[in-house]
């Protein structure tokens, strides 16, 4: 009877692990259909439910322990191995390369002295200085998205005026220290804020998900201005709390962990190193069940955490503080009002005759030996003509799949789509004043076969 009861018990397991495998699948069909994931082939696919499982397991397990503060999801990055996360959604310069700079440092001790009292918490986004959560995509510039969290808050604050601001200009631009995709510190960007007299628009200068070429005419379209920057000293959590009394502050931590990468909500106590690896905005503080947090904004889009936000353990008797929060605070000094307002930009121009409307992409039609015969224009800013010289695709959406009809972008090792725009029209064109053009600055004739 022995042999019976051990195959009749293998069988049940067997049955029992198909079930759950065949959830397990059923969960991450419907878990890409709600993040618009696919993927290059069905072999990849098939890796990635790998991935899944395995993150599922992880979620399932910590959501179990009862003296747990927070817990987890299968989030926008559950198809993602912990490496392949840590790879693609930080990007503050590894500690070794952590060197302030002093040349903005007022004195600490002066600038904190007028909060010695401070509020039991504040809240920031209810006074309306917290822009909309971002997101950095695979660029490991969370650096630049603290930054202009930081200015943004100070902004407003000064002004009553919130403002989005450019982290691709910082990302394209700020290339003394910091090294766009690649990584950067706070602080190098508060100088580069200063010493460029202002930072742009991101509706100007729209985040591309990576490093281009820096744009020198909107470089100088200097919108909002800081004077300074201060360095909160390390490990001292009640000046860290004052300064964030006063306006949200940047800060780096340890984002590495895959409780982070999996959080969903809560107040999150760790387990977590003090290697800095990733910068956030501290937006502000409260208490719950007696418990103290600080309000985080991330820069992982909204489906990340408590849409875009973390609750982290403050006061947890660590100088430190989780995932070494306490370590590496910065903010921005702002005084002096911003400049008055650029003239809006005119029509953009394709050519010598052509033009399109503001806020509109020339795409070019037709070419012959690198010259554009004939121009279109694509109603979205800084788009992406796609080849078959009929569509295009929003800026944040920049991969063209025609055959699909889709615009695509990666993001960690699946893609994202959205529908192929097709919102295109002749631009403002003369090709009789081009043929002009052409045969009176050379010897070539032409004849007027181009389609109009």
């Amino acid at each position: 009877m022995g042999w019976f009861w051990s195959l009749l018990i293998l069988t049940l397991l067997l049955t029992l692990s198909k079930s759950l495998s065949s959830f397990t699948s059923d969960q991450f069909d419907t878990w890409c259909k709600q993040h618009g994931k696919t993927y290059s082939s069905e072999q990849e696919k098939q890796h990635r439910l790998k991935v899944f499982e395995h993150n599922h397991a992880f979620v399932t397990h910590h959501n179990t322990e009862a003296n747990s503060s927070y817990t987890l999801s299968l989030n926008a990055f559950a198809d993602l191995t912990h490496h392949e996360f840590k790879a693609s959604r930080l990007g503050l310069s590894s500690s070794d390369d952590l060197k302030r700079l002093d040349y903005f440092r007022p004195s600490i001790l002066e600038e904190l002295s007028a909060v010695a009292d401070v509020p039991s918490s504040v809240d920031w986004r209810k006074s309306g200085a917290v822009a909309g959560v971002k997101d950095q995509g695979s660029c490991g510039a969370c650096w630049a998205f603290s930054a202009t969290g930081a200015i943004e808050g100070i902004n407003k604050i000064v002004t009553g005026s919130l403002v989005s601001l450019s982290e691709q200009e910082l990302v394209d631009c700020d290339r003394s220290y910091n090294s766009g995709c690649d990584g950067g510190l706070m602080d190098y960007a508060y100088q580069f804020v200063v010493r460029n007299h202002g930072i742009d628009t991101e509706e100007d200068y729209p985040f591309q998900g990576g490093g281009k070429s820096c744009n020198k005419e909107k470089l100088k379209r200097h919108v909002v201005t800081i004077d300074s920057y201060v360095d909160v000293p390390p490990s001292n959590e009640q000046l860290l709390l004052q300064a964030v009394a006063s306006q949200p502050v940047s800060v780096g931590i340890c984002g590495s962990e895959r409780a982070f990468q999996l959080y969903s909500k809560g107040i999150f106590n760790g387990p977590c190193s003090t290697s800095l690896d990733h910068a956030v905005l501290i937006v502000g503080y409260g208490s719950e069940n007696g418990v103290d947090y600080w309000i985080v904004k991330n820069s992982w889009g909204k489906r990340w955490g408590m849409d875009g936000y973390i609750h982290m353990l403050r006061n947890g008797g660590n100088s430190e503080g989780v995932c070494g929060i306490n370590m590496l605070a910065s903010y921005p000094v702002k005084t002096s009002p911003n400049p008055p307002p650029p003239p809006p930009p005119g029509p953009t121009k394709c050519d010598m005759f052509t033009s399109c409307s503001q806020g509109e992409t020339c795409c070019c039609t037709s070419q012959f030996l690198g010259i554009c015969f004939l121009w279109k224009c694509c109603e979205s800013d800084s788009a992406v003509c796609c080849k078959d010289h009929h569509h295009c695709c929003p800026h944040d959406y920049p991969i063209c799949d025609t055959k699909r009809k889709q615009c695509l972008k990666l993001s960690g090792n699946g893609t994202m789509a959205k529908a192929l725009e097709n919102k295109w029209h002749g631009g403002i064109h003369s090709v009789d004043q081009w043929i002009q053009f052409v045969e009176t600055t050379s010897s070539i004739t032409l004849k007027r076969v181009l389609p109009v």
